[in-house]
């Protein structure tokens, strides 16, 4: 296959991926809106509207935000293919951006290439199809197992999961670029240590945080440049 070839048989792949990916999306998202509302009809259950009206407009002023940050932070990390999959499975934050960023590790692609876009593509779709299955397995052994889910001595660890999972990766990933993440992490810290309630706005600081490190990243490339420039020109 030739370069010509090859970037049309990339080109068809793009324009394939978003015409699935866009049917994809509208079919889940009738979905997920028409069952309640499909259940309260027939079952006569219908909410109040307009209170349903009022608490998701409460609901959107927080969420819309951050799934407008999280667009933004993902999308170039998971290419086209990836975040159709990734945005309608869920669990971006918990399964869908670990499993996506463990593979890239593994295959040696960078983000931004289409080796990336395709393996993050089937990293998703693979972590969706195993979290389907162990959720299925979870409906059927929730009665068995209910005692030891719910035990006291295993609460602490269900809180520290997310923590424990993010904490391993962010130590691989900081320590390839120790100056980069130096100020955003200290900023952050500093200010989750100071005002604890703001760990239920992670939408709006992932912002705050993105802007710190582009603005750090941009200052860095800026020195390097005249450092090089000027050992260019001795």
């Amino acid at each position: 296959m030739n370069n010509q070839e090859k970037e049309l048989y990339l080109e068809r792949y793009n324009e394939r991926t978003h015409l699935f990916g866009r049917i994809g999306l509208l079919i889940g998202i009738i979905l997920l809106i028409s069952a309640p509302f499909a259940m309260g009809i027939v079952l006569d259950a219908m909410p109040d509207l307009s209170a349903f009206g009022k608490g998701l407009a409460q609901i959107a002023i927080i969420y819309i935000p951050s799934c407008i940050v999280e667009f933004l932070i993902y999308t170039p990390m998971l290419g086209a293919g990836g975040s159709y999959l990734a945005f309608i499975t869920g669990n971006l934050i918990n399964m869908k951006i670990p499993c996506a960023l463990n593979a890239r590790d593994i295959a040696g692609t960078e983000a931004g290439t289409t080796e990336n876009e395709i393996v993050s593509t089937l990293s998703i779709a693979v972590s969706s199809l195993v979290t389907t299955v162990v959720i299925a397995l979870g409906v059927f052994l929730i009665i068995p197992l209910r005692p030891v889910l719910e035990s006291e001595v295993l609460q602490p660890a269900f809180n520290n999961v997310v923590p424990a999972l993010f904490g391993a990766m962010a130590f691989k990933y900081f320590s390839r670029g120790k100056k980069l993440v130096a100020i955003p992490l200290i900023v952050m810290t500093v200010l989750f240590i100071c005002v604890p309630s703001l760990i239920s706005s992670v939408g709006f600081l992932m912002l705050l945080s993105g802007a710190i490190t582009i603005a750090h990243s941009f200052i860095l490339f800026r020195k390097e440049g005249k450092e090089l420039e000027a050992k260019q020109s001795e």
